[in-house]
């Protein structure tokens, strides 16, 4: 996948996204974009703020200052994106993820979500996220010529799952075996755990400075990781997509 362009405002964020895509245009504000200037994406992915929802937080929901879901959902009805790949914490689900999955549906788009936490690829900690893949709602000619129509197979299946993962894996020497296969997959563990055979857990992470002064922009970098997501899940998520889509 292309990164075509970026919505940030945190300036060390946007700091570190014009060092990783420094031709990459960064819109800004998503509240103040103007979606018919905007490239229109295959793909529209980005984690809203989770601190309306975080149970560490005083979980307002909408009533909190830092909710943008509403100019998210905006961006997908505007720019009608063949999917939008979205993330937030575990809290979501019981504070605020039925109205994102019923506007959602308000504008025309499918969604299936699933919890995949850091360890599903191997990392040595929980850190579960809810991530939500919405597709526009189609139907499609039921084969058995019953005259009932059948609705879009799903993306998080055992299948695809396992088909990300040994291809996230055979791409990265920090993608290794799995404890945790989230959701309606966890039934599977049994049949899927042969496949991990031979792969080793993450080494410790490296020293980040967590607990040490002196190192610059300290505050800054401890603020990003806690808003990022592990790159190996993302990864895995893509590829997902990617199976079930051939066209991307």
């Amino acid at each position: 996948m292309e990164i075509i362009w970026q919505s940030e405002i945190d300036p060390y964020a946007c700091k570190v996204l014009s060092k990783h895509w420094p031709k990459v245009p960064n819109h800004g504000n998503i509240k103040n974009i103007h979606w018919g200037n905007v490239v229109r994406p295959d793909i529209l992915c980005g984690g809203y703020p989770c601190q309306p929802f975080s149970s560490a937080g005083k979980r307002n929901g909408a009533n909190d200052p830092r909710h943008l879901w509403p100019w998210v959902r905006e961006a997908i009805s505007e720019l009608r994106p063949k999917y939008a790949i979205l993330e937030n914490v575990r809290g979501h689900i019981t504070l605020g993820l039925s109205t994102v999955l019923g506007e959602l549906a308000s504008i025309g788009y499918d969604a299936e979500w699933q919890i995949v936490s850091a360890n599903s690829v191997g990392a040595p900690h929980l850190r579960e996220r809810v991530i939500i893949i919405a597709h526009p709602f189609r139907e499609l000619a039921n084969t058995d010529n019953s005259g009932q129509l059948q609705r879009q197979p799903q993306i998080f299946t055992a299948h695809r799952w396992l088909n990300a993962l040994n291809l996230t894996r055979s791409s990265s020497t920090n993608v290794a075996d799995t404890h945790s296969i989230s959701g309606h997959i966890e039934h599977q563990r049994q049949v899927l755990q042969p496949n991990f055979a031979g792969c080793s857990w993450w080494q410790t992470e490296p020293n980040v400075g967590r607990v040490a002064d002196g190192i610059p922009h300290r505050v800054d970098r401890l603020r990003g990781l806690g808003n990022s997501v592990v790159p190996q899940v993302a990864e895995l998520v893509g590829r997902m997509v990617i199976d079930y889509d051939t066209n991307i």
